[in-house]
């Protein structure tokens, strides 16, 4: 286990190079000028000039990334073009919030989409199966957005059980964490735990018919106990596969449900960087988002070995 860990890891470093050297030239063909952004309409040419100038913008481009990558290896990502901030400091403030976001709306997705799953699998061609695949597959063709504007106009606008926006003050204690991010938990969570729960209905049906299950079964063990103790984990090794593209799917839906709760996280960071043509915020914002996703599938391979070890290095 600590071999596939840290080999994962290694082959994580040239992963990350490569995002943020492709990102930092695909940037080059947004057409927007972040001078003449932050200089304004009436600005003249020589004021242009020296704002370039200072960004650093007039130089070649294989300079302009050299730099950037020689202080990005020691943990310096430049300043805001735009309000003068550090980019570590303002990543360090939005980080804990997105995580928490797409953590929270993973355990809600794996949560509905086992359960349901699972049920639909012991329910199979039955009523409850038939409800489960339909509402799934309704669920997939349902965009997360459309859902966070669902929650927050009925369940915080409407109904007032929770709030529909971010409050204007960062949330004090763990409480108000959890009352303030559980509706955009809700909403992402809700269209992943779609492909979970189709997921783990086929896996479950393919594991229940093995061998070894039957002759649980047949010796008088209880129904529940072979599920939860046989069943589960072996039907649990695709659904352990699909939840790391479920990841790296919540972190790009996370950007829309950010906008719809107001909540300061990376997406709307990462938003505004590009419409801007922030280039140190927007290399910042991918080399976050590019390691947390690099992170979760590391954690996911890690699973998937503990569940097969078949799988584990020799």
């Amino acid at each position: 286990m600590f071999r596939l860990l840290v080999s994962r890891l290694i082959a994580a470093i040239p992963l990350m190079l490569m995002v943020a050297t492709l990102v930092f030239f695909l940037a080059q063909l947004n057409p927007v000028d972040p001078a003449a952004t932050i200089m304004g309409d009436d600005a003249d040419l020589e004021s242009l000039a020296l704002k370039r100038a200072e960004l650093g913008i007039d130089r070649p481009l294989l300079a302009q990334y050299w730099d950037w990558l020689n202080s990005a290896v020691v943990g310096d990502l430049g300043t805001n073009w735009f309000n003068g901030e550090q980019i570590t400091t303002e990543l360090r403030d939005r980080i804990p919030v997105t995580a928490a976001m797409v953590f929270g709306s993973l355990i809600v997705a794996l949560l509905i989409g086992m359960v349901f799953g699972v049920t639909a699998a012991l329910k199979a061609g039955r009523l409850p199966d038939r409800i489960i695949t339909g509402t799934s597959s309704l669920g997939l063709a349902v965009p997360n957005f459309w859902i966070a504007l669902l929650l927050a106009y009925y369940v915080g606008v409407k109904l007032r059980w929770l709030p529909a926006i971010w409050p204007m003050t960062r949330p004090a204690s763990i409480g108000e964490w959890l009352e303030a991010l559980l509706l955009p938990c809700i909403a992402l969570g809700i269209s992943a735990s779609a492909a979970i729960a189709r997921q783990a209905r086929s896996s479950m049906i393919g594991v229940l018919q093995r061998d070894y299950i039957r002759t649980a079964l047949a010796k008088g063990l209880p129904v529940r106990r072979v599920v939860s103790r046989h069943a589960i984990r072996n039907a649990a090794i695709p659904v352990v596969t699909l939840a790391g593209f479920q990841t790296s799917a919540l972190i790009g839906g996370s950007i829309f449900v950010e906008f719809v709760f107001n909540v300061p996280g990376l997406g709307r960071f990462g938003v505004d960087a590009i419409l801007r043509q922030n280039m140190p915020a927007l290399l910042g914002f991918v080399l976050v988002t590019s390691a947390v996703v690099v992170l979760v599938n590391i954690v996911l391979d890690m699973s998937y070995a503990w569940l097969n070890p078949k799988v584990r290095p020799e």
